[in-house]
């Protein structure tokens, strides 16, 4: 039985992000390290995107860039400038083919594509077994999303961001490539918060994903009956269809740290590393992982590497209001971007605000249902 010294069971965003940074770091080459999972990671299965102020890590990966990006409702639309920041697509393919490059230089770094059958915490070790092997690993990097332990309980609102998405490819000029539609909800609502989110790429080419803040899914034909209808509002008529993509991202503040142990830490949506309010992943991960690789060279008890902000506790209030009246999502969006400074919008998305570039955000949204959202607050804080 072979033993490691890091095992991450399942290698997503966030596990790639790690090892890839590890590597990077150049303080980790005597180290043994596995990922196991049962995806290969060869297909082009997602599309990610984040705002970023000058070069990133992942510059390779980024196909494309936005300095300008729109947000609309049924009564106005506002065009946003984003400077200093970019707002940048990353193909989850060319992701995986950056993070394996490097990866697949390295000697100490394995990848076992199966799936993971148990994971065990040990008193000097952690025990892991696949369809086919069994590993000890000194720590354990779980990204394997337990949707029970989440949707089980009821003490914390879980909505999911969900969506259908068609890259198109049209005869008429219907893009403004150099604008991304952040959030379109003139979209019927529905009691609940949809909203169409377009990435152009040309004046004839963009992804187009029908997306909703709620508790429910739906079904694949009404997902898609909405995208021909935005289409059609676009002035399109005749279109091809060259990719299709759909997901469904938790949305809580289940506190998923408290199932951290001393040798096993969960990470990515496994870990609450996605933001909690937007769904938004890449970013988050990206911080987060950076952080990790700081944490890894100075700590070994993983129970001290969470660190609770007071984001947390916005997003909760957020989720709190959508939880309970699913419909106010448009009207909250609509009050901070309408007259809100979009950088300072993005800067508080980022968690990166003092507590006064905080109170100017929030100040922009509907009082009444956030002076609410914080009466109730007491049942997540103190039971």
């Amino acid at each position: 039985m072979k033993n490691y010294d890091y095992i991450f069971t399942g290698s997503g965003l966030a596990a790639l992000m790690t090892v890839y940074k590890m590597i990077q770091s150049g303080n980790f080459r005597e180290k043994s390290i596995l990922l196991i999972d049962e995806n290969t990671k060869k297909t082009n299965d997602r599309t990610w995107c984040f705002w970023h102020e000058g070069q990133s890590t992942w510059e390779h990966s980024i196909t494309k860039k936005w300095d300008l990006a729109l947000f609309a409702n049924e009564a106005f639309s506002r065009d946003l400038e984003l400077q200093p920041y970019q707002y940048n697509r990353v193909k989850g393919l060319d992701f995986y083919n950056q993070v394996f490059d490097l990866i697949s230089k390295q000697k100490n770094i394995d990848f076992l594509n199966e799936k993971v059958t148990d994971i065990n915490e040990l008193q000097t070790h952690v025990y892991v077994a696949t369809e086919t092997h069994n590993f000890t690993g000194e720590k354990l990097f779980n990204s394997i999303y337990r949707k029970f332990d989440v949707e089980s309980q009821t003490k914390y609102p879980v909505l999911q961001q969900h969506f259908i998405g068609w890259f198109i490819k049209s005869k008429e000029a219907a893009f403004n490539p150099a604008q991304a539609t952040f959030m379109d909800f003139s979209v019927e609502q529905k009691g609940n918060t949809r909203f169409m989110y377009v990435l152009p790429t040309s004046t004839t080419e963009a992804l187009l994903e029908y997306t909703l803040f709620s508790h429910d899914l739906l079904a694949k034909s009404e997902y898609e009956d909405e995208i021909q209808n935005y289409i059609t509002k676009l002035g399109i008529t005749d279109y091809e269809i060259i990719e299709k993509e759909q997901g469904s991202i938790p949305m809580t503040c289940y506190p998923f740290w408290k199932k951290n142990t001393q040798r096993v830490l969960n990470i990515g949506t496994a870990g609450g590393w996605t933001k909690a309010s937007t769904g938004y992943t890449f970013k988050n991960s990206d911080k987060k992982s950076t952080a990790l690789i700081t944490f890894l060279q100075k700590e070994k008890d993983f129970r001290k590497f969470h660190k609770q902000t007071k984001f947390w506790f916005y997003d909760l209030l957020l989720l709190d209001i959508l939880d309970r009246k699913n419909e106010l999502g448009a009207s909250i969006f609509s009050s901070m971007f309408k007259k809100g400074s979009p950088v300072l919008i993005f800067k508080f998305l980022d968690e990166e605000t003092s507590l006064y570039e905080d109170i100017k955000v929030i100040l922009k949204c509907p009082k009444m249902p956030f002076v609410m959202a914080l009466i109730r607050s007491g049942r997540y804080l103190f039971q």
